[in-house]
């Protein structure tokens, strides 16, 4: 596989997956749901956990596009729960190679939101070898970088 999205919206057709969908376009690409998974906060391992098909999934993929509705100012709980749970368990640069684009929507983020949100990603991608791609925002920004894919 070499496009996978992660969507940690609650929605899985909601803005996040058409952001998604208008920047993979012409790709052939798998979605992952977070809320489909049990993936509990840091310090937990939930039975039923599913970090593991995550991070399956994400070794086996060449982009991963990380998708998530701007809730509470910030990233979304399902994906901070994913992002906060590799620590500890994924070692620092096994995902070497691997492109990370993240999505970031809301009604009206203001910009210092999304700035946290991109460092929080980049951080993220930094930390496991990944290379930052961008941060989508709206429906040009993801027509636009569409090709660059």
């Amino acid at each position: 596989m070499k496009y996978l999205f992660i969507n940690g919206s609650p929605n899985p057709n909601g803005n996040t997956a058409a952001l998604a969908a208008e920047l993979l376009e012409g790709k052939n690409y798998k979605s992952l749901n977070l809320t489909d998974y049990i993936i509990g906060a840091y310090g937990q391992e939930l039975p039923g956990d599913g970090l593991e098909t995550v991070i399956a999934a994400m070794e086996n993929a060449k982009t991963i596009v990380i998708g998530s509705p701007v809730y509470w100012h910030n990233i979304c709980g399902s994906v901070r729960n994913m992002l906060d749970r590799f620590y500890g368990k994924v070692k620092d640069g096994s995902l070497g190679g691997r492109k990370l684009y993240f999505i970031f929507q809301g009604a009206a983020p203001e910009k210092w939101m999304l700035e946290a949100g991109e460092y929080t990603m980049k951080r993220f991608a930094a930390l496991y070898g990944m290379t930052y791609g961008s941060m989508v925002t709206n429906k040009n920004e993801a027509s636009r970088l569409n090709s660059s894919l």
